[in-house]
């Protein structure tokens, strides 16, 4: 079947042009509605939404951005502190190094020509990460002695305090003093979970 399009042809000869005109304007008008309604105006919504997202996916990732700069910063600072806290740890003894301790202040005392009344291990104080080992001491010598020996323990590799000093003579007017004190080490003790 074959559609003659002649007779219309010659029919919009006849229609004036500006008719004509307006006939293409409102058929353009009437295309660029429908195309507004039928595709952009469902679609604007998520295009709005679609420009809101993209605009917190750009702050998002560009506070992603500070953040990995300050990250290399934190780990760095991290591994620093780490490095000084295993340093720290050296410097606090283990558990099962606490009797050669004890044994090498003891060999401090007689090579500093002391004579050792009393060396007495006490109870163990804990406190918040470390625990206090106090060993009550009881020494005769010399000042010069006592004073070798004090200076000695405070150059061990390990931290070791000596407190509460009590000096007297061990007779009138004798040279030897009677040393009283109280050797102070401490052991690291990390908490346990759960606590």
């Amino acid at each position: 079947m074959k559609i003659d399009i002649e007779p219309l042809i010659n029919k919009v000869e006849k229609i004036k042009m500006k008719f004509r005109i307006l006939i293409l304007v409102g058929t353009l008008f009437l295309l660029g509605g429908s195309f507004a309604y039928l595709f952009y105006l469902p679609n604007a919504d998520k295009i709005s939404r679609l420009k809101k997202d993209i605009s917190n996916l750009e702050n998002r990732i560009r506070i992603a951005r500070v953040k990995s700069r300050r990250l290399g910063k934190l780990e760095s600072k991290f591994k620093e502190a780490n490095i000084k806290f295993k340093e720290a740890l050296t410097l606090l003894p283990e558990k099962k190094e606490i009797p050669s301790l004890l044994t090498r202040i003891n060999q401090l005392g007689r090579e500093s020509n002391l004579e050792f009344m009393v060396f007495k291990p006490k109870k163990e104080v804990k406190k918040d990460f470390y625990v206090e080992i106090p060993v009550s001491m009881k020494v005769k010598g010399r000042y010069h002695n006592i004073a070798m020996f004090f200076y000695r323990v405070g150059k061990m590799k390990r931290i070791v305090n000596i407190m509460n000093i009590n000096m007297k003579p061990s007779k009138s007017l004798s040279p030897e003093l009677i040393s009283n004190c109280e050797a102070v080490t401490y052991r690291f003790e990390p908490k346990k979970k759960g606590k």
